[in-house]
């Protein structure tokens, strides 16, 4: 975010990253046709091609309960002999906005590329604060695991693409290690991940500022632990996996310098990753940019696939 955006709003720049998040999923799911709500009862598979490689269209599949309800995710799967490649799909909205359609070109194109692709909705802030998030997206790849001999899926050959809130995730699934409840579940460890205009530190937010509160539970000063543990960067080891992160160059809403700080930290620690950021683009769009979306699949083709994408 440039200082003159946050002078202008009252606000340091980090603590009203929320709010114009908040914003740019609203206006995301009014600019952009895939965000139009879509019927979600279950229905039978739908023969899709999109470029290359036909797929199979299953909306609404439960991977895991809550007491809030059911977690869906609309899986994408190509025709033909797997097991394939997968691709969690992870979308944004400021952690408390947005549905798994967000990203559903996305998702499509990854099908059309031969990965099985799992859009998923995630429970929401601030009915359900941090932690929820993360969690459900670890149930998701459980759940993926559990389901791999059904969906033709490589169970070890699993990676991820986030957006903004969706792409802070990812980092996070990416970047923290099993929990013994993930272990004795068998939750797949990703093998790349992409994380488009993340946010990776919240430790640099004012100690007052409360414009995270309603998904961590307060300001920094009162919750500096949550603050921390949702922060990807502080969670950077030797063992993640290669990461790939976009961001809009003239970005407002999210500095370029947290994926720049979170791609240095991981590079110094031998782990690959790479930063590209899109001239000319500022939040809203990257996901949309033929030249990024070349980028990040070319690099989930690198670490994911064992044969060459024509």
């Amino acid at each position: 975010m440039t200082p003159n955006l946050a002078l202008r709003i009252g606000l340091p720049p980090l603590a009203c990253v929320a709010q114009l998040l908040a914003a740019a999923g609203a206006a995301d799911s009014l600019a952009d046709p895939a965000v139009v709500p879509q019927r979600r009862v279950p229905e039978p598979p739908r023969r899709q091609t999109v470029d290359r490689v036909p797929f199979d269209a299953r909306y609404a599949q439960v991977y895991a309960q809550r007491d809030s309800g059911p977690l869906k995710a609309d899986l994408y799967l190509p025709h033909g002999d797997g097991p394939f490649p997968g691709v969690l799909v992870v979308h944004g909205g400021a952690w408390r906005m947005g549905t798994r359609a967000q990203l559903s070109a996305v998702a499509q194109q990854l099908a059309a590329r031969g990965y099985v692709a799992a859009a998923i909705s995630y429970r929401l802030a601030p009915q359900h604060p941090f932690p929820a998030q993360i969690e459900d997206c670890r149930a998701a790849l459980r759940w993926l695991r559990q389901s791999a001999e059904r969906l033709q899926l490589d169970p070890e050959r699993v990676g991820a693409f986030g957006y903004s809130a969706g792409a802070q995730l990812v980092a996070l699934l990416a970047t923290q290690p099993d929990g013994a409840e993930n272990a004795a579940a068998e939750a797949p460890r990703l093998r790349a991940a992409v994380a488009g205009g993340a946010p990776c530190d919240f430790q640099q937010i004012p100690l007052d500022a409360r414009g995270l509160a309603f998904w961590l539970g307060g300001s920094r000063r009162e919750r500096q632990r949550l603050y921390r543990e949702a922060s990807p960067v502080v969670h950077v080891t030797p063992d993640d996996p290669p990461m790939f992160f976009f961001h809009g160059a003239d970005d407002e809403l999210v500095p370029l310098e947290s994926p720049r700080q979170m791609c240095a930290a991981l590079q110094r620690v031998g782990v690959p990753a790479d930063l590209y950021a899109a001239p000319g683009l500022g939040h809203l769009g990257p996901t949309q940019d033929p030249v990024i979306l070349s980028k990040a699949f070319g690099f989930l083709d690198q670490h994911l696939r064992t044969e060459e994408v024509p």
